[in-house]
C-alpha cells in the first residue's frame, strides 16, 4: 500500500459523493430514470471504494476485510432495490452501519491509521443502526447524520491529505523494507 493508493481510495469516495449528489439533483430536475441510473452508478462507485478498503485492511484481517466488502455489496444491492421500491428507502442504512462498524474495527486494529478515526467510524455505524428503531431515529436523526458525516468525512479527509503510514502498513502486511 502506498500513500498515493490510499489517497486514491479517498478520491473514489469523493467521486461517490459527487455521483450521489448528481443523482439527487437529477431527481428534482430530470426524468426519474436518469436519477436512478446515477444512483446505481453511485452504488457501483461506493462498492469500488469498499474494494479499495479491502486492499488497505487485508493485512489487518483478511476475513474481516472480506466481510466488510460483502456487507457493502449487500448495502449497495438493497439501496439499488429501494430505487425501484422493492424495499424501503431506509433499508440500506443499517447495513451500511454494519459496514462502518467493521471498517472502524479494522482501523482500530491497524497500525497505519490513527485509532481515533476507527472510533469515529464505529460511532457513525452505531448511528446508522438507530434507523432500526423508528421511535429513536425520529428524535436523533440530525445527530445521526452529523455522526455519519464526521465519521466517514474524517476518514476520507485523512486519506486524501495524509494517506497511510506506509512503513507501518508494510510491517503489518509482513513486507520487508527495500
Amino acid at each position: 500500500m502506498t500513500s498515493s493508493r490510499a489517497r486514491a481510495t479517498g478520491a473514489v469516495f469523493v467521486l461517490y459523493v459527487l455521483t450521489a449528489t448528481l443523482a439527487g439533483v437529477l431527481a428534482s430536475r430530470a426524468p426519474i430514470a436518469y436519477s436512478n441510473i446515477a444512483n446505481v452508478a453511485a452504488n457501483a462507485v461506493y462498492f469500488a471504494y469498499s474494494l479499495l478498503l479491502y486492499q488497505m485492511f487485508k493485512p489487518v484481517s483478511r476475513g474481516l476485510a472480506l466481510l466488510a466488502v460483502t456487507i457493502c455489496l449487500a448495502g449497495c444491492v438493497v439501496q439499488s432495490l429501494a430505487l425501484f421500491h422493492f424495499v424501503s428507502a431506509r433499508s440500506s442504512l443499517p447495513v451500511f452501519g454494519l459496514f462502518n462498524l467493521t471498517i472502524g474495527y479494522l482501523m482500530i486494529k491497524s497500525t497505519f491509521l490513527p485509532r481515533i478515526l476507527g472510533f469515529l467510524m464505529m460511532f457513525s455505524g452505531l448511528g446508522w443502526l438507530t434507523v432500526l428503531s423508528p421511535e429513536v431515529i425520529k428524535h436523533i436523526v440530525t445527530f445521526v447524520i452529523i455522526a455519519g458525516g464526521v465519521g466517514e468525512g474524517s476518514l476520507i479527509l485523512w486519506l486524501l491529505v495524509r494517506g497511510v503510514n506506509v512503513q507501518r502498513w508494510n510491517e503489518q502486511a509482513g513486507i520487508a523494507p527495500k
